[in-house]
């Protein structure tokens, strides 16, 4: 099909701004749907119907009339990135759409700032969680934030003040590319409820205060990096675990049992789009998974409360399972291989003799390696150090085959 959509970016500087396509695009065309705002840039020798954006947001408008000549979609700066343009795309073959971009308001503020923008962390903030944050906080990052309001950047100075980064400078950027461009300038620790307009992007060059505690993207967080009861895979256990479970961008995992939720946290953290589902059927510990995974930068975590196998039945078939307590449960291992998708990994870990005996006998049927995993660390006896073994644990890996017909 040849292309019958048209989207177009415009920016703060209005229909005088946009190429000979552009104006071409949307004086030929039937219809133009966009913000009110976008719509409001335009002469009055654009004779198309203009279609303000449902409220709440949706694309049908422009769906319903899929095929027909003359539609034009209004959108901010370039529509693919974080617009109107990549939530088209992700319904409509390309060879359908038509995209004519402006300059991203990243790609403008970068320029004002003097920043390489290929050496800087871009994200937004619109519709989406401020904990997402968390994971992009290291000394000397530089980030470009698309604001969800105004009153982002006060919200994003009071996340880096409490994280240990109230050095941070903040700039934020309103209205670029218009005739009422204006720049801030500040400090997270001293920001304040500063006054800014609601079409910003905020950039960030991330300074660390003294003692900060790191927080690598790399499995084994500090133990003291989770809130726990005691129910937690210990920091060099999960940094083996996850290099057996080896995530890759896009992949789905079901950390069953999840305890505090470390390993589904560390999984997501890996990659921005690695997805986790923590199963746990204790109330308590589903309250900290909830903290840990808002503190620990992965919002996206999604919590299933349950009780394994009977809480797996409806879930998305996954590309890794991990399970930790709940090795003992019966038929939960027998669940999971069967819901993993050919070319999954299952690694299961086990502290007792029972759950150990059950690793074992599974291996027996399906195959797979055990490792045992015995550490120790010194510790003190009287004037003196020795080493104090922690307790040992047995590690089943297993990868599903393919099967013939697959």
């Amino acid at each position: 099909m040849a292309p019958w959509l048209t989207v177009v970016g415009i920016g703060e500087d209005g229909y005088g701004g946009l190429g000979k396509a552009a104006r071409r695009a949307l004086r030929e065309a039937r219809v133009v749907i966009g913000g009110e705002r976008h719509l409001a840039l335009l002469p009055r020798c654009i004779a198309a119907q203009r279609l303000p954006w449902p409220r709440p947001f949706a694309l049908t408008p422009v769906l319903q009339r899929r095929g027909e000549a003359g539609v034009c979609v209004l959108a901010s700066g370039d529509p693919m990135f974080y617009g109107v343009g990549a939530s088209l795309a992700a319904q409509l073959p390309a060879a359908e759409m038509r995209v004519l971009s402006a300059p991203s308001s990243c790609a403008l503020a970068a320029a004002r700032l003097g920043w390489a923008l290929q050496d800087v962390s871009t994200l937004s903030l619109v519709g989406r969680p401020l904990q997402a944050l968390h994971p992009r906080l290291h000394d000397g990052a530089r980030l470009l934030i698309l604001s969800s309001d105004g009153h982002s950047p006060a919200a994003v100075a009071g996340l880096l003040t409490a994280r240990g980064y109230g050095p941070s400078r903040l700039s934020v950027l309103e209205h670029l590319g218009g005739e009422r461009e204006r720049r801030l300038d500040g400090r997270a620790e001293t920001w304040g409820e500063v006054q800014v307009a609601a079409l910003n992007v905020l950039a960030v060059e991330c300074l660390a205060g003294a003692q900060v505690p790191r927080l690598p993207l790399g499995p084994g967080l500090p133990d003291s990096a989770y809130r726990h009861d005691g129910q937690l895979t210990k920091r060099d256990v999960r940094a083996i675990t996850l290099a057996r479970l080896a995530p890759a961008p896009g992949e789905l995992l079901w950390d069953v049992g999840a305890g505090c939720g470390s390993i589904g946290i560390e999984w997501m953290r890996s990659h921005p789009a690695c997805r986790a589902l923590a199963i746990e059927a204790n109330s308590e510990r589903q309250a900290l998974i909830l903290h840990n995974r808002d503190a620990l930068g992965v919002p996206d975590l999604r919590l299933v409360a349950g009780h394994a196998p009977e809480a797996l039945a409806d879930l998305p078939a996954p590309d890794a399972v991990f399970i930790g307590g709940g090795v003992s449960l019966p038929g939960v291992l027998e669940r999971c291989w069967e819901r993993l998708k050919p070319g999954g990994r299952l690694v299961a870990n086990a502290v007792t003799l029972q759950s150990e005996a059950r690793l074992v006998a599974w291996r027996e049927r399906h195959g797979g390696e055990l490792s045992r995993i015995a550490l120790a660390q010194a510790r003190p006896l009287g004037d003196f150090d020795t080493w104090r073994q922690a307790l040992p644990i047995t590690l089943l890996e297993a990868t599903k085959p393919w099967s013939p017909h697959e």
